[in-house]
């Protein structure tokens, strides 16, 4: 029940992972096309908005020319160029200079017939005839304020109501495709467990028969042959002891005690010598007697067994392991392949492989990070390529 428990705990947090993810790049693409689609009902808008415009402006062009056609024919009877409260106006010549303007008019696009810009409604129109040496005719009124805060109140409400809506919808979209995945994790997980299991009682049962040889009485072929049988059965041992702890996601309850870690680490390298033997790696030993330390006997041999069981897998033929012992202080050190400084950065996280062409699930050294994590041990890791790697366990 803990173990499923705890396998719904991290489908969950690898479903929001997933999820927000998902949220992240659907929102911002759902945003993307809102936003246009905010802007073009905003154009379309303020088009309609300047085409009831138009009308009206062009009525006061008109009215504008006519007073203007009018000074140009009493030209010495009036000198006062035409104004009227209701617009601002400007003139321009042929070549678009102005001559003159009853307000400030800075970049007056001659070349649109009605257009927006800097809270004005511009209309050009050009006069049938050169009055006053114009070639256009420029009025502007200030454009509505309220209109524009209703129609921007108007797309942000709308605009927040759609991006609800989507995100809803995106919501129940991603659930529905993770489902599958879920249901294959579970299924997947179920699998693996129930297949350790029935093979932890027969692998179990070898390596206590093995260990009950008398190897000594047995001829060196029958002898090479139950080291085959101990190494393989041994090494299942162990991948199976994995698989379970972090099925468990390291919830097993501790049962903490005080050790005698020179005496537990001497019977992991023993456990393991068998192992060792089969790439004639030898172990040089420097263990102090009675180095005691609070922990749980079984997460302490776990994580001593992944340090010795990774020196060995990575390290090369006939090679050693260096297992130093001192109060406060555990080191492993292998003459393998070594691990690059970019790759150490990356070498507790599950289910990181550096070198494929070595078996294994990638779980050894995240185990160790969690047990030392939960015990407070500093892990230092100094590596060399082609030279070897040196764990160092501090407390």
């Amino acid at each position: 029940m803990l173990a499923l428990k705890n396998l719904d705990t991290d489908l969950t947090k690898s479903e929001t992972r997933t999820l927000l993810g998902f949220s992240f790049l659907y929102s911002f693409l759902v945003l993307v096309i809102l936003s246009v689609v905010a802007f073009l009902y905003y154009q379309f808008k303020k088009d309609l908005m300047l085409q009831e415009k138009r009308q009206t402006l062009q009525n006061y062009s008109n009215s504008h020319i006519a007073n203007l056609k009018e000074l140009h024919i009493n030209i010495d009877k009036s000198k006062i160029y035409p104004r009227d409260d209701r617009f601002e106006s400007a003139i321009y010549d042929s070549s678009k200079k102005k001559i003159f303007a009853t307000a400030e008019f800075k970049n007056v696009h001659l070349d649109e017939v009605i257009y927006l810009n800097k809270g004005k409604i511009y209309y050009i129109k050009e006069p049938e005839s050169f009055y006053l040496g114009s070639k256009y005719v420029v009025v502007a009124i200030s454009d509505d304020r309220l209109w524009f805060e209703a129609i921007k109140y108007k797309i942000l409400v709308l605009f927040l109501i759609s991006f609800l809506f989507m995100s809803i919808i995106g919501y129940f979209i991603a659930k529905i495709f993770l489902k599958p995945m879920r249901d294959a994790i579970k299924l997947l997980d179920r699998f693996i467990k129930d297949t350790t299991h029935e093979l932890n009682t027969p692998i179990s049962a070898i390596i206590s028969n093995i260990e009950m040889i008398d190897k000594n009485s047995l001829d060196e072929k029958l002898v090479k042959k139950i080291n085959r049988i101990e190494i393989g059965a041994k090494t299942i041992s162990n991948i199976y002891e994995d698989l379970t702890f972090v099925s468990l996601n390291n919830q097993i309850i501790s049962n903490n005690e005080t050790l005698n870690l020179s005496q537990t680490l001497l019977q992991r390298v023993d456990f393991f010598k068998t192992i060792a033997s089969s790439k004639k790696i030898e172990f040089i030993l420097d263990i102090e007697d009675n180095i005691f330390f609070e922990a749980d006997q079984k997460k302490i041999s776990k994580l001593i067994d992944n340090l010795l069981s990774n020196a060995i897998k990575y390290n090369k033929f006939k090679g050693f392991i260096k297992v130093s012992l001192k109060d406060r202080l555990l080191i492993v050190e292998d003459s393998g392949k070594g691990i690059s400084k970019q790759d150490i950065e990356k070498l507790f996280v599950r289910y990181e492989r550096f070198d494929k062409s070595v078996g294994g699930f990638g779980i050894g050294l995240n185990i160790v990070h969690l047990i030392a994590k939960e015990y407070d041990l500093k892990i230092d890791v100094i590596s060399k390529l082609e030279v070897g790697t040196r764990m160092k366990i501090r407390w």
